[in-house]
């Protein structure tokens, strides 16, 4: 494809002020990451393809997405064997059909694989209708080696949220307190710079 022919990289608002670029993929840790994931792929057009392993007992209920998109958009997908997980995230970032493809996995996978879906999501920016988004979902600190950013996210002071860039290609480690919106949309209060988290 020509270089004249590859669409500028585009970005997804994740809260007011920040946003993810598309075509990449992002990691989402903590105890509240799929709530994130949430936040995140409610501004996506589209259909958003939600990747976990048929063995774990943790399941989106439709209520408790509600406040965030439409549940009709979600594409839920339960692959049974470990092999097959992170071959249908990657298949379906080629794609490009999906708007995000949100991948909740058991634990953190290796460079090579993350490489393998970064150049997914790049292939599916260019041939897909839209730049797919992806994200991985890891629990506690996460880990995964060659994402283009990690955010952390957990209950944070008065029944709020802390969210945590703790790593980004582009941008330093920061950290905002979150207030819960009407309809999904939340509100940032950046946390006192001496509170920021360091790099790992």
């Amino acid at each position: 494809m020509p270089a004249s022919a590859v669409r500028p990289r585009s970005l997804l608002p994740l809260a007011p002020g920040l946003a993810l670029a598309r075509g990449r993929v992002h990691e989402v840790c903590g105890p509240a990451r799929r709530v994130l994931a949430l936040m995140a792929v409610r501004a996506a057009p589209g259909p958003v393809l939600w990747i976990a392993p048929a063995w774990l007992p943790e399941r989106l209920h439709p209520e408790g997405v509600l406040p965030f998109l439409c549940p009709s958009r979600l594409v839920l997908v339960t692959p049974r064997r470990a092999e097959d997980l992170l071959w249908s995230v990657e298949e379906a970032l080629r794609a490009g059909a999906a708007a995000a493809v949100v991948a909740d996995l058991p634990e953190p996978p290796g460079l090579t694989p993350v490489r393998r879906l970064q150049l997914a999501a790049e292939a599916g920016a260019a041939e897909g209708p839209t730049a797919p988004l992806g994200l991985l979902l890891l629990p506690g600190e996460g880990g995964a080696a060659g994402v283009e950013s990690r955010w952390h996210l957990a209950p944070g002071p008065g029944g709020g949220w802390r969210l945590e860039r703790r790593r980004a290609r582009d941008a330093p480690p920061a950290a905002w307190n979150l207030r819960a919106g009407g309809r999904g949309g939340v509100t940032l209060l950046p946390v006192p710079a001496g509170d920021a988290p360091a790099l790992p």
